[in-house]
């Protein structure tokens, strides 16, 4: 059966996807790998029975994405997606949606405690080196929500890093832009909650538990330190309820 026969036989879908998942499966298979160079678009067009001014859109879309490279005057090459724009797509897709910090905040707790595990187990010098120096920004930047935000972004992303784990990392770094402004949100819930030392103290339990490879331990005090900042996150709602509350009485 040649190429053609197998796209014929395929359930119809528009020219434009059947591109897209040509490259898919090819790259999924193993047959296509970064750096391959692909085949010539008049070669390609008449394989998936394209017009090729469709397949030059669609490259050139791809490649806007970073999973084909076009090299002009040499040709169209695999290439490796940059997990930045893999971050801004996931930004543009959630901010449409309503709550969207809660809902990625339970997604992180699911990321990040399985990555917990994983780096008790594998995590080396290098890992536990910056998951130390991270600990320490963000004990000085304890009054500042922006810098004290960002310290804390990486202190979890360092723990993420440290399972080794490809997948988590590359799900917790599409999230990554969300996951900023949630801790920046967060951590602004701290300092109006007085709630700085158990801040401090929950992240050195965690960096403790990891040091001591103890996986059960670590997992335990990472939902703990969860746990805190959920009931301070809602302490402050309250707060700001009921200040509004007192406004509206003092005007009527």
């Amino acid at each position: 059966m040649n190429s053609n026969d197998e796209f014929a036989n395929q359930p119809k879908t528009s020219s434009a996807d059947r591109i897209v998942s040509y490259f898919k499966e090819r790259i999924l298979q193993g047959d296509l790998k970064v750096g391959d160079k692909i085949k010539s678009e008049r070669d390609l067009a008449q394989e998936l029975s394209v017009g090729r001014p469709l397949l030059r859109e669609v490259i050139r879309s791809l490649s806007m994405l970073g999973i084909l490279d076009v090299r002009h005057g040499s040709g169209t090459y695999i290439g490796k997606v940059d997990l930045s724009m893999l971050s801004d797509f996931f930004t543009f897709c959630f901010s449409q949606e309503q709550a969207i910090l809660e809902d990625v905040f339970q997604a992180r707790i699911a990321i990040e405690c399985q990555a917990i595990r994983l780096a008790c187990e594998r995590a080396n010098e290098v890992d536990l080196n910056r998951l130390g120096k991270w600990l320490n920004i963000l004990v000085a930047t304890l009054e500042d929500p922006e810098e004290g935000g960002h310290a804390d972004f990486m202190f979890h992303q360092s723990i993420v890093h440290a399972s080794h784990s490809q997948s988590l990392i590359t799900l917790y770094g599409a999230l990554s832009e969300l996951l900023k402004r949630s801790h920046i949100q967060r951590r602004q819930t701290f300092r109006q909650n007085d709630g700085v030392e158990d801040l401090v103290a929950a992240h050195r339990e965690v960096f403790l538990s990891i040091v001591a490879k103890n996986a059960d331990e670590a997992d335990k005090r990472l939902r703990e330190h969860f746990a805190i900042g959920d009931v301070l996150r809602r302490k402050n709602l309250i707060s700001q309820y009921l200040g509004s509350q007192e406004k509206t009485q003092t005007v009527n």
